[in-house]
């Protein structure tokens, strides 16, 4: 049973570090483009780290990370969603711009 509790253990760990990870991944980025700026590699990051957080939770059968991590994981997808969305639509002519 020892293994099996140290692989959730590794499995949260995991999921704690690519979560804090993505702020490194975007404070890099944002460095690299001199603003400040989300990548989209910030949001996979948010939604994969918030998924292996979200089974840790329900391992560990805490209402309150559960809870925390289900719902962090739906605006993560939904903001992921929003920005593909975006890339779809034509850029504005400069004209339609300037009005």
């Amino acid at each position: 049973m020892g293994t099996f509790n140290n692989a959730w253990l590794v499995l949260g760990l995991v999921g704690q570090t690519v979560f804090s990870g993505r702020f490194l991944l975007q404070w890099i980025y944002s460095e690299y483009k001199r603003r400040s700026v989300i990548p989209t590699v910030f949001w996979y990051a948010s939604i994969i780290g918030a998924m292996l957080l979200l089974c840790y939770a329900c391992y560990k059968k805490d209402p309150v990370f559960i809870v925390g991590q289900a719902s962090g994981l739906l605006i993560y997808l939904r903001n992921l969603q929003l920005r593909n969305r975006n890339k779809k639509e034509p850029e504005p002519e400069s004209s339609e711009l300037a009005s």
